[in-house]
């Protein structure tokens, strides 16, 4: 199998996180696989989380930028780490042939090959409304049994494994016993390294959405390469012109990555 070029945008001007990320990538991609994990430069500013719409509108334009950079040093895909899939739509449309992929909609597909019936658990209450339009968006609204939050930030999943731990059981548990959910997905990619031990415990799937996502972009990436499927550029799909690209002097040569690891 040739080689495959995906890279994972952690989609925030803070990097302390890539590191873990690229430990979890770097055990779980295939042989072929070469992964780039990348953030956003610090000038965006130093937000380690997009709880709110405030903070995806503000990395909005140095989103845009990095995935038209990947598409010239030819990703296959490029994966938007981050449940809310900020802009991927918008990022879909300008990145020539490679793909865009993002965690919740990855998920979703997932789990509903596995279940008729899913529950999202999140962090806080705030987030339910901006995940609930985006899943109806994409057409699941009539799957999704429910939400449950575990009152925790994205910055705390990661300090207290413990207690992160319990937290998600305790959600997961109440989804299941009292919604009916079929499988649990896990609504925030700083929620890794949990879904093993709750799967086990819960006898249900439970979706990792980071997981879920990289192996979604290794799949489209080998189907990409070996049968020529690659994003549609016809109406709703048409990309901007060069022409207006140029005129509009909205790309440069200034560097659009922060920090970035390259496993190969």
């Amino acid at each position: 199998m040739s080689t495959i070029k995906i890279l994972y945008l952690n989609p925030v001007g803070f990097d302390t996180y890539d590191a873990f990320f690229a430990e979890m990538l770097r055990k779980e991609r295939l042989s072929g696989t070469e992964v780039h994990v990348a953030s956003l430069p610090s000038s965006v500013g130093l937000m380690d989380n997009l709880e709110y719409r405030t903070y995806n509108a503000l990395i909005s334009a140095a989103l845009i930028k990095a995935t038209r950079r990947a598409a010239e040093e030819g990703f296959d895909a490029m994966i938007i780490g981050c449940f809310y899939d900020p802009l991927l739509l918008a990022a879909r449309e300008i990145s020539g042939d490679m793909l865009v992929i993002g965690p919740c909609q990855s998920s979703i597909e997932i789990a509903l090959k596995l279940s008729n019936k899913f529950s999202v658990i999140i962090g806080q209450k705030k987030w339910e409304h901006e995940m609930h339009a985006t899943i109806k968006e994409y057409g699941y609204g009539e799957h999704l049994a429910s939400f449950r939050n575990v009152g925790m930030s994205v910055s705390e999943f990661q300090e207290d494994h413990k207690i992160t731990e319990q937290r998600l059981m305790e959600a997961a548990k109440k989804a299941i016993e009292e919604d009916a959910a079929e499988s649990i997905i896990l609504g925030c990619t700083l929620e890794f390294g949990f879904y093993e031990k709750l799967q086990k415990e819960l006898g249900v799937p439970v979706i990792d959405p980071s997981l879920a996502a990289f192996k979604q972009a290794e799949h489209a990436a080998i189907l990409k390469n070996n049968y020529g499927w690659k994003p549609s550029r016809k109406w709703s799909c048409k990309a901007p012109p060069e022409q207006d690209l140029k005129k509009f002097s909205v790309f440069s040569d200034a560097e659009v990555f922060g920090n970035r690891i390259i496993i190969k």
